[in-house]
């Protein structure tokens, strides 16, 4: 029978059962890569695409590449900035919560290092996709640094100038070059990132 103009067909249980599993698919492909990801090891497409029971054809059906597919796992995980910095939300310091916010930061990468590995890695390969990189950095070094943008003798541009200063510091890029290349274990080059973040913010205050 034709559908009269205008009358919207009714899906069909079939069509209703393949975007179902879609959806499954898609889900389950995440839940793999997100489950990977916190166990701190490698992940890549085909790690994943085992974990998740499909053929990596399959996943990358879904995904066109490993960088779009840790963006959608990672988005679920990643903190509130406030949340992360709880344990010194009474602290008005600058010093003492950039501090806060650097070892949160280096611990959150640590526990997360083959992804975030695989994600930089991704996207240094095509820069174009750099904007699918978390930028949990920012909103940490934002929130840390709130009370001193608060104060009225602030200076917009050093302001400014500190937080970009302090977004090459606390990166996870730091933190990967000082265990890779300069030898150190993860607690020592976690301590070199706090130290690191703290002395650029002591200056920063003292020069403003």
């Amino acid at each position: 029978m034709a559908i009269p103009q205008g009358a919207q067909a009714v899906p069909s249980s079939q069509t209703t059962g393949r975007v179902n599993q879609k959806r499954r698919t898609h889900a389950a492909i995440v839940a793999a890569a997100a489950k990977l990801m916190d166990s701190g090891g490698e992940v890549t497409m085909p790690e994943v695409a085992k974990a998740a029971l499909v053929s990596e054809a399959t996943a990358y059906r879904y995904f066109p590449d490993l960088a779009s597919l840790l963006a959608e796992a990672m988005a679920d995980t990643l903190p509130e900035p406030a949340d992360a910095l709880a344990p010194v939300a009474d602290s008005t310091d600058p010093v003492e919560r950039i501090a806060a916010a650097a070892e949160y930061l280096a611990r959150h990468v640590l526990a997360r290092q083959g992804a975030v590995r695989a994600m930089i890695a991704a996207t240094i390969v095509k820069p174009d996709t750099t904007s699918q990189r978390p930028g949990l950095r920012f909103g940490l070094i934002t929130e840390a640094l709130q009370p001193l943008a608060d104060s009225a003798a602030v200076d917009e541009a050093a302001l400014a100038q500190l937080k970009a200063d302090l977004s090459v510091v606390m990166g996870a890029e730091a933190l990967f070059s000082l265990m890779d290349l300069s030898g150190l274990s993860p607690e020592d080059a976690v301590a070199s990132i706090v130290r690191t973040a703290t002395t650029l913010t002591r200056v920063a205050i003292a020069g403003a």
